[in-house]
């Protein structure tokens, strides 16, 4: 390995465990005389006594080199000239020293273009030995997101990094240094040329973090909620009435600090006030807000399609949002609590009670528990225990059935009959088999028969 000497390198000793595939990478490159260090996240996280999950390599090996020394590993590139190595499930990003025009690629000049001083440190397992010109470990030790160097320099080499300063503040709970705040906020309108897909990974993992708002609320000091979720930013500082004691943004934020640390339920938490500002109406001296929870669906759909969410993903978040004002009282039947697991899906109606739960709590309202949902959720998981008639497909006759007991031809006719016989089924799960449903048809037929010769009387009458 060639020499790695570093004037005010700032080493320190540190045991990082290494996993045989990673080392082996290092004596490989070590062996053909290239420097390699550990970068990035994981020299972050064992410094916080967390364990390493991602391996991020730095070398003055070529990326053409790097793939020539690995020709028997799987192996891809996707971005610049980092080189993905996979092995058994683990995968390791091997990436050439970034340099300058003014000085070569080195580990000195690789790390002070990293983005966070936390992330600018490097670790050679042969050595056992950390270094750090950035300071990174006395800022992880004060819980501080710093920029490496000017700050503004780190957001022009790449705007998610904007992004990228909330999502620690929020994961890692540090506060994001002075300087660094201010160019954030000096550099918002750079977060627009990220593509969709990589601001929507930086949101998603905000939303993930043990407390959602911490990040959300950088988003909103900094003007980057404005640029990228425009609509949301429309809540801030608009009242609510009585029933709330938060205002439309702040809602939100509680809200989704009071779900579990799932996606669509944290992007349903998010949004599902989302168009509370646009439908906000005044009357008798009290703010209403009519229709918001089909009007926020419908916008949630708009805002995720535009950061490529997936389809499902969407299908889902925008279900919850829709029908998540439960007006749920003790009277109702149990036809009707199967409607609206049928509305929502199986898979989304227990995330649509915890959105509930969450959504009341978030009023910020002594005496507001949500007792009545805690009955539904009972009465929901016991339906769920039935067997599934929700569906059409869960019908014990199909549309083929349908045609040869009635003599009908294909048509809307028969998706009117077989919906008719999703309502019976759904309020007498019992009825679901072939032999009563057979019974159900020909009662309706009978029906149809008399109501079709009653009719006709009425039409001889009038003449």
């Amino acid at each position: 390995m060639k020499g790695r000497s570093l004037e005010n390198s700032g080493e320190a000793r540190l045991d990082i465990p290494i996993p045989p595939f990673i080392r082996s990478i290092f004596e490989r490159l070590a062996g053909a005389g290239h420097e390699a260090w550990v970068v990035g996240g994981a020299v972050r996280e064992a410094f916080m006594g967390r364990p390493v999950s991602d391996w991020d390599l730095a070398t003055d090996a070529g990326a053409d080199e790097i793939q020539g020394l690995f020709r028997e590993v799987r192996s891809f590139r996707l971005k610049h000239d980092t080189v993905t190595l996979l092995n058994k499930g683990l995968s390791c990003q091997v990436t050439p020293f970034r340099g300058s025009l003014d000085e070569p690629g080195s580990i000195k000049q690789d790390l002070a273009h990293r983005d966070f001083t936390f992330n600018a440190m490097a670790y050679d397992p042969i050595h056992r030995a950390v270094v750090d010109p950035q300071g990174g470990r006395k800022d992880i030790h004060r819980r501080v997101v710093r920029a490496v160097g000017r700050p503004l320099d780190r957001f022009v080499e790449d705007p998610l990094r904007l992004l990228r300063a909330a999502r620690f503040s929020a994961t890692l709970e540090f506060v994001v240094e002075k300087g660094t705040l201010a160019a954030m906020t000096a550099s918002a309108d750079r977060v627009l040329e990220a593509a969709p897909e990589r601001i929507r990974e930086e949101v998603t993992g905000i939303l993930l973090a043990g407390k959602p708002s911490t990040g959300l609320r950088i988003m909103r000091r900094t003007g980057l909620l404005d640029r990228i979720l425009p609509e949301l930013a429309e809540g801030h500082l608009k009242r609510q009435n009585e029933h709330h004691r938060f205002t439309i943004l702040r809602h939100a934020m509680e809200t989704v600090d009071r779900v579990d640390p799932v996606p669509a339920l944290r992007w349903a938490a998010l949004l599902h006030d989302v168009a509370k500002p646009r439908v906000r109406r005044k009357a008798h001296g009290r703010w209403r807000f009519a229709t918001h929870a089909e009007a926020s669906a419908d916008m949630a759909e708009m805002i995720m399609e535009r950061l490529r969410l997936d389809r499902d993903m969407i299908a889902l978040v925008s279900r919850l949002i829709r029908y998540h004002m439960i007006g749920y009282d003790p009277g109702w039947s149990d036809g009707a609590v199967r409607r609206l697991v049928r509305r929502v899906g199986r898979e989304g109606i227990g995330s649509l009670i915890a959105l509930r739960k969450a959504d009341i709590l978030a009023h910020g309202l002594p005496g507001l528990r949500g007792t009545v949902l805690e009955e539904l959720d009972v009465r929901i998981r016991n339906i769920l225990e039935e067997p599934p008639v929700l569906r059409r497909r869960d019908l014990a006759l199909n549309g083929r059935d349908i045609m040869e007991i009635l003599g009908l031809g294909p048509g809307p006719r028969v998706g009117e009959i077989i919906s008719l016989l999703m309502e019976k089924v759904i309020d007498h799960p019992s009825l679901n088999t072939k032999d009563d449903l057979k019974t159900l048809l020909e009662e309706m037929r009978t029906a149809e028969g008399k109501e079709a010769v009653h009719g006709g009387n009425d039409s001889r009458d009038k003449n």
